[in-house]
């Protein structure tokens, strides 16, 4: 499937959304893949929108929320049982319904070649991801299997602790040094990712967690979702030190859009101009280069800036950057181009 590139706005592969999340959380006899693909959904994606602002791609996360906020989203659906394992699979089902009932306009994608073909045809690109592993048992008896369904990246820890370790928790203002680190089972599954060419994202690793990570992992540090602490100090966000070591590791950050970590006060507030992601993305580029910066939205997961409004907005951001004198080629690689390249190193393809 092809169009006009011309006349396409420019293309962008995102690091993180919460997509399947939203789909899941919806009343499947609303059929929510049918609104995705040529309908509407609420929250900040659908095909329709994606298409108008040049999202070309990206890593589609499947996570498994707390029980009490899937009791309150899906209040009248009837209880779920809250089993980690059944969501993972139904989230990832999902996924794959998407790719097969979108008449060729959807793809999981499974190397940087398949997504590099994709944002050339016009075809959405999407990336199988797992941001916290509480499905996953200590022997990772699911792993292969959701490896053969797609998965190529997971982060293991999201803000809570699981079996491989503890997330980075706590108010605002924080320190990322909120608890104890990595598991014995955590460090075999850095381990393991690496052997299996599966990005590891350290967006949710406390400062312990990504210590440990960055001392035994033999890939490129990427943290597909967080910002500058120095900027904002949520304690989600990376310190200076922290970003040295992904950049002598030659990885990579995508920058989050959520208001509340580009702020200086914190605050989930839309009324934060565009200028705050350009804050974000220039405090990074300063310790990584501009070879190692990127986006990670975290749509549908967060609240973003109304001048961006959802993923439709997209061309606003990049007239921020041409505004502010970025050159066409840096906007090439933060937009798409960087992505592929630490994807690359790090799946080996």
């Amino acid at each position: 499937m092809t169009d006009n590139l011309a006349a396409r706005p420019q293309a962008v592969f995102d690091g993180h959304n919460d997509l399947l999340l939203r789909l899941w959380l919806e009343d499947s006899a609303s059929d929510p893949v049918a609104r995705f693909l040529d309908g509407a959904l609420s929250g900040h994606l659908d095909l329709a929108r994606m298409r108008q602002g040049g999202f070309a791609g990206g890593l589609f996360a499947v996570f498994v929320p707390p029980a009490s906020f899937t009791q309150q989203h899906q209040a009248g659906q009837g209880e779920r049982l809250h089993d980690p394992l059944a969501i993972t699979d139904a989230q990832i089902a999902l996924l794959q319904a998407v790719e097969a009932r979108s008449g060729g306009r959807a793809k999981i994608c499974r190397n940087a070649h398949e997504i590099e073909h994709c944002i050339t045809q016009g075809v959405l690109a999407m990336v199988l991801h797992i941001e916290g592993a509480e499905a996953l048992d200590g022997e990772l008896s699911q792993l292969d299997r959701w490896i053969e369904s797609g998965l190529r990246s997971i982060g293991p820890l999201w803000n809570l602790q699981n079996r491989f370790g503890t997330g980075v928790t706590g108010g605002f203002p924080g320190s990322p040094d909120s608890g104890e680190g990595l598991t014995a089972e955590g460090l075999n599954l850095i381990r393991v990712c690496n052997q299996k060419k599966l990005l590891i994202d350290l967006s949710h690793m406390n400062e312990k967690a990504f210590w440990q990570t960055a001392s035994h992992s033999t890939a490129p540090l990427v943290a597909t979702h967080s910002n500058v602490h120095a900027l904002c100090p949520q304690p989600r966000n990376l310190l200076a030190p922290q970003l040295q070591a992904i950049a002598d590791s030659d990885g990579f950050v995508g920058v989050n859009f959520g208001t509340a970590f580009l702020r200086e006060d914190g605050q989930r507030n839309g009324d934060t101009p565009l200028g705050d992601i350009l804050r974000h993305l220039e405090g990074l580029m300063a310790i990584l280069g501009e070879d190692r910066v990127g986006f990670g939205s975290d749509f549908d997961g967060i609240s973003v800036p109304d001048a961006l409004g959802d993923v439709a907005g997209l061309p606003r951001l990049i007239a921020a950057m041409r505004a502010a004198g970025y050159a066409e080629s840096l906007i090439e690689k933060i937009s798409w181009q960087n992505w592929l390249a630490v994807l690359k190193k790090t799946w080996g393809k």
